[in-house]
């Protein structure tokens, strides 16, 4: 099969488009791109081909129905663009035009190496919230749903207010517009389509280093204390061993102490927490707006919904709720290959069972008693207050014997 020509176009159409490219059109039998793409060229004599849904199908015709093939796309191709798949499925060579972020920090005399990039486009914004917290300079990319000012909306329900955004709509184009923006007059706004957001600190914001004080939670009234503390949460998300891009479930999540520091540093990839009580789900959604931190959180009793959450690189386990065995079921047998499972035991009986629950089902289990006291002033002098023994069982799937 001959190589596919993929070329990257911009908005002004064929204006900017070197000549030896205008050739290699003008010679193809097939042009191939969106309906915007195709439009640039009223007067191609060859087949045209709209790229609708599905990238298989047109993959597999340009298999099948081998002709001289130019694929034309917005920008650089393999910059979320279809390159990249393209590219791994058929002979492609890849030309690139100026991408819409390049354009974009070029309009604002800005450089652009140090910014975090992310795409909206087609995707959720769950989680965007702990990505970009704390960065200086983000770049967005949108599509019609998740626009400039749904996106300014959602950063300021997790109070982002020291970031100004910048918007360029139609970048390359007769229709061209750049505008800065604040939040708050961003969220008002309309736009075109067709855009690219910018971030930039203009001051300094909240920072939570890993061990968040407990105070710093909202918990219940006036029955405190139904929070993961401090010292066993850093020793118990130590022990899942997450990586940036790590899936996480926390069952029992109450305030949701453990799934926020769990985000904070899985914040490229998805926590999922699940928790019974009403009236803490409440609490853990004002915590994970004012942490900002944004994952899924569902109201229910575990094991029940597990089956609604993709399988996780690491479990941690507040409370079983009388339902250990059906629990472990689940979470042994969805755990991911070389992932862990820790689980929070206040009472032996819990210990011997999770222990017990873990070996039968191929697991290997480490476990730490962590008695911890805390100073405590008394006049002029300092005494200790003894926190509740907290067992935490770090467990792994037990190589097979050789």
């Amino acid at each position: 099969m001959q190589p596919i020509k993929l070329i990257g176009i911009g908005a002004d159409g064929k204006q900017s488009l070197p000549s030896l490219y205008a050739q290699w059109i003008e010679n193809s039998e097939r042009l191939v791109g969106g309906e915007r793409h195709l439009s640039f060229f009223p007067d191609y004599r060859g087949e045209k081909l709209v790229i609708k849904n599905g990238l298989s199908a047109l993959v597999e015709r340009l298999r099948t129905e081998e002709k001289r093939t130019v694929i034309l796309a917005s920008g650089d191709p393999l910059f979320y663009g279809i390159g990249s798949y393209l590219s791994r499925k058929l002979p492609i060579e890849v030309y690139p035009s100026v991408s819409s972020l390049q354009w974009a920090f070029a309009k604002m005399g800005e450089s652009w190496q140090d910014a975090y990039v992310v795409s909206v486009h087609g995707r959720s914004m769950k989680g965007l919230a702990q990505r970009i917290d704390g960065r200086d300079k983000v770049a967005i990319l949108t599509d019609a749903e998740h626009s400039p000012n749904e996106i300014a909306s959602y950063l300021l329900s997790y109070g982002m207010t020291e970031y100004r955004a910048f918007v360029g709509e139609n970048l390359g184009s007769d229709e061209e517009r750049c505008r800065f923006f604040e939040l708050e007059e961003m969220a008002q706004t309309e736009f075109h389509p067709l855009n690219i957001v910018i971030l930039q600190k203009k001051e300094a914001g909240p920072i939570w280093p890993f061990g968040i004080d407990d105070e710093a939670f909202l918990q219940r009234k006036p029955e405190k204390g139904l929070i993961t503390k401090k010292e066993i949460r850093i020793l118990s998300v130590s022990a899942l061993q997450l990586l940036e891009t790590s899936v996480v479930w926390d069952i029992g999540t109450c305030t949701g102490s453990v799934a926020i520091e769990a985000a904070k540093i899985a914040r490229e990839g998805a926590i999922f927490a699940i928790e019974k009580n009403e009236y803490d789900i409440d609490i853990c959604q004002q915590n994970m707006r004012k942490f900002r931190t944004d994952f899924t959180l569902v109201h229910g009793r575990a094991p029940d919904h597990l089956n609604e959450f993709p399988d996780p690189d690491a479990i941690f386990i507040g409370g079983t709720s009388g339902e250990m065995d059906r629990l472990l079921d689940v979470c042994c047998e969805r755990l991911k290959p070389n992932g862990r499972i820790v689980i929070n035991a206040v009472t032996i009986e819990t210990l011997h069972e999770a222990a017990e629950g873990l070996k039968q089902r191929g697991f290997q289990a480490d476990i730490t008693l962590a008695q911890l006291s805390r100073s405590k002033p008394i006049l002029q002098l300092t005494r200790f207050d003894a926190l509740n023994p907290i067992y935490i069982i770090s467990a792994y799937r037990k190589e097979e014997e050789q």
